[in-house]
């Protein structure tokens, strides 16, 4: 029988590779796992607990706010705020920076974070998940900065994703290779069950929203044209940018998200949303660009600024980039 192997058991056996490691950081990794276990827990009883619907109310980038959405906000402050392992946090629900609790001295770590995307689909029952990107403080001491919180994708030290769906999955790279674990509720751990995934080289699917064909630029329609003459990949989209992550990660596809007429810097967040994935991505051997460049090489100018956003197999990025681009 093959021996199981917890999170928090992996991360510290990954620790071993620095030796000068005091453990913070995988003190930080498990408190956020333990976040996810919280909303996790929620989000299997929304339903009974009469969680689902919406508040009424609309979040920084125009979204309509769900009630659970504002419970996995208020779990990671409570969880993330209090652990003394960060100097500032950000939030793809929130305007601004957070404050942390001055109870514990502040830590050396920057977390941004997207609380629960796909939120839009949670009384559908779709799987929805949470994302997280930490950096190490650019600030000296103190309260952290927006310095901190806009720092280019390059510089995460760690990035991940918890799906919640059939399974609960948490899935992070720290640079060494990408690894995804699924809670078992009997012990409530999650244990390694995806080690050193790589997106697969033959490109399945393409997963984009066509109800925006006509306000996509000419090159994505072009693209999309091409690969439905060659016949060889099927369409696959779900509108829950995790569980569209998290498939095609697996199974291997291409994602596009470009800009419309409707949005035309695109509409996923670079720092809460494109960021952490593309780092993933990275990671699994794949690539993301917003079309132009590398996605981890942009210089953030707003906390919450948007991008388009293209992830997959670097042959079917690359070809993306010469239909937006042809002349150069």
């Amino acid at each position: 029988m093959k021996q199981a192997i917890t999170l928090i058991q992996h991360i510290w056996q990954q620790q071993k590779n620095y030796p000068d490691s005091r453990g913070v950081f995988s003190e930080l990794l498990y408190e956020i796992a333990l976040a996810g276990k919280i909303i996790s827990r929620e989000v299997n009883k929304a339903g009974i607990a009469e969680v689902y619907g919406l508040t009424g109310e609309t979040n920084v980038s125009g979204d309509t706010v769900q009630k659970l959405d504002v419970f996995c906000q208020q779990t990671f402050e409570n969880v993330l705020g209090h652990c003394g392992h960060l100097c500032v946090m950000a939030s793809e629900e929130e305007e601004g920076i957070i404050p942390l609790s001055c109870e514990k001295s502040l830590g050396d770590y920057v977390l941004l974070f997207d609380p629960l995307d796909g939120s839009s689909n949670i009384d559908a029952n779709v799987s929805i998940g949470s994302i997280f990107s930490v950096y190490r403080r650019v600030s000296k001491s103190g309260p952290g900065n927006l310095a901190d919180l806009m720092q280019a994708g390059i510089k995460q030290v760690a990035a991940g994703y918890i799906i919640y769906g059939s399974s609960t999955m948490f899935v992070y790279t720290a640079g060494q290779g990408v690894y995804g674990f699924t809670l078992d509720p009997s012990l409530g751990e999650f244990l390694l069950t995806h080690e050193k995934i790589i997106l697969p080289d033959v490109n399945k699917v393409y997963s984009i929203n066509e109800r925006d064909y006509y306000s996509w630029p000419q090159g994505i329609r072009e693209y999309i044209e091409e690969i439905k003459k060659a016949g060889k990949v099927s369409a696959r989209y779900i509108g829950s940018l995790v569980a569209d992550f998290h498939r095609n990660l697996l199974y291997g596809g291409i994602f596009l998200y470009p800009s419309t007429a409707k949005n035309p810097q695109g509409k996923l967040r670079l720092l809460y949303e494109a960021n952490p994935l593309a780092f993933i991505m990275e990671q699994a051997g794949a690539t993301a660009s917003n079309g132009k460049q590398n996605i981890l090489e942009i210089t953030p100018t707003e906390l919450h600024q948007k991008t388009p956003l293209y992830f997959g197999n670097k042959e079917e990025v690359e070809k993306i980039k010469r239909c937006l681009n042809p002349k150069s």
